[in-house]
């Protein structure tokens, strides 16, 4: 159960068998449903979610309803709000599942602990919000400055077969187009 992210852990530290068996004790795993929220916007985000097999989405819900998907976490990614996650805020961001999906997690207190325990743990972290936040800036970017049919063309190279698994109307949120226009993209592709 925990090979993954042991794994995503060492493409950034290297971990002795001792911190290895910390890591474990801090670290909490649930298999959730599909459809369910784990952290909803107004809420504090209590939790960062690393994805050991299924699907997240980090989304916001505008005033009219509609959803907004930011981000998708397949097995491997990591999903938070991270500006609630770190500050013990309100979320501006929703969590759900898109699939029958089993996580590990960190509490905020038992991160708190391990980077004091395992200091090397703040290097990781900190690559990985830099990595996000590098990724964000693209994608803001795209969404400012490609077509349609390009930041389609970027999801599919970012999200491999991820197309395959999650609804049709969670893609053309994510790349701010409607289901419709989805649709005639994927067409004119085939």
């Amino acid at each position: 159960m925990h090979q993954l992210i042991l794994d995503n852990f060492a493409m950034h530290i290297v971990l002795d068998p001792e911190e290895i068996a910390y890591v474990k004790s801090k670290l909490q795993s649930k298999t959730v449903k599909k459809k369910s929220l784990l952290s909803e916007a107004g809420d504090i985000c209590r939790n960062i979610y690393f994805v050991n097999k299924g699907c997240l989405r980090v989304f916001n819900t505008d005033k009219d309803g509609e959803e907004h998907n930011i981000l998708f976490c397949p097995e491997n990614w990591w999903a938070a709000d991270l500006a609630s996650f770190s500050g013990q805020t309100p979320a501006f961001y929703s969590i759900d599942t898109l699939e029958d999906t089993e996580v590990l997690y960190f509490s905020y207190s038992a991160l708190e602990q391990l980077y004091i325990k395992i200091p090397k743990f703040e290097r990781f972290f900190r690559i990985l919000t830099q990595n996000g936040f590098s990724l964000y800036q693209r994608r803001m970017t795209a969404n400012l400055s490609r077509s349609a049919e390009e930041r389609y063309e970027r999801f599919q190279k970012q999200y491999p077969k991820l197309e395959q698994r999650i609804a049709q109307k969670h893609i053309a949120s994510f790349l701010g187009i409607t289901p419709v226009f989805l649709s005639m993209i994927r067409k004119k592709n085939l």
